[in-house]
């Protein structure tokens, strides 16, 4: 009995996503076809142009927006942000720092903060449970 190796592929969707880049920027014949394993460690280890591009000026998706301006998916759509933004589009958001942006950045300081607080107080406990193995 012989095994057929088949390749691994995946939608231009999900390869999309894992490329950091907004699928309807994409070329066609990236939307159009499936990606294989192979070809998206060739498309993130040896870039070409257009993904470079799409990368460098956008238009980005929205968790790659988030990231930019510093704040959560669920903070873009609370400022009203549900499209795909250029890099120029977002270095302008940057500048006019509006009220809805610093209220999410300071949202999302926040969250990083309470999320430090409970991984030392886990790793406190942990300590003590390795000193005190009956507690």
């Amino acid at each position: 009995m012989t095994s057929h190796h088949t390749a691994q592929t995946m939608k231009p969707a999900t390869a999309a996503k894992k490329l950091g880049v907004y699928l309807e920027a994409t070329p066609a014949e990236f939307r159009e076809g499936v990606v294989s394993r192979s070809e998206l460690n060739a498309l993130q280890t040896d870039p070409p142009e257009w993904l470079r591009e799409l990368r460098r000026n956008g238009p980005h998706p929205r968790p790659v927006v988030a990231a930019k301006l510093g704040i959560s998916i669920s903070g873009l759509a609370r400022g009203g942000v549900t499209e795909a933004l250029t890099t120029e589009q977002i270095d302008a958001l940057k500048q006019d720092n509006p009220e809805w942006l610093q209220k999410e950045r300071a949202t999302q300081a926040e969250v990083r903060k309470e999320a430090v607080r409970i991984k030392e107080k886990n790793a406190e406990r942990a300590a003590e449970q390795a000193r005190d193995p009956r507690s």
